[in-house]
């Protein structure tokens, strides 16, 4: 197993104090990529960009807005700004997303 060992000065109130850093090399790969399997998601591989188009498409902002009250879908939409909104508030992105699985689910 190839390790390599260097050490990591700082400067406290007692002098220098250093602390060695350990890196495993066996276990780094450079064409590593995340799991592909994800059988118990079916939003795996779905960009929210993909859902807002698709839920726009069929509902329209109106049908959106009355089916996921949030100002976002009510007052001056934009695909932009919605999605702004379901990036940082997950209760909402939650709401959307379970809308586009029951319209995927009757397709």
């Amino acid at each position: 197993m190839p390790m390599s060992t260097r050490g990591h000065s700082m400067t406290s109130s007692r002098g220098t104090v250093t602390r060695p850093i350990v890196v495993n090399y066996t276990t780094m790969e450079k064409n590593s990529s995340p799991p592909q399997d994800q059988p118990n998601n079916p939003l795996h591989g779905v960009k929210l960009t993909t859902v807002m188009e698709v839920l726009l498409k069929h509902y329209g902002w109106e049908g959106l807005a009355w089916r996921v009250n949030i100002n976002c879908f009510k007052s001056n939409p934009t695909v932009k700004s919605s999605l702004k909104f379901l990036r940082k508030t997950q209760w909402a992105r939650d709401k959307v997303e379970r809308l586009y699985l029951q319209l995927e689910q009757k397709k």
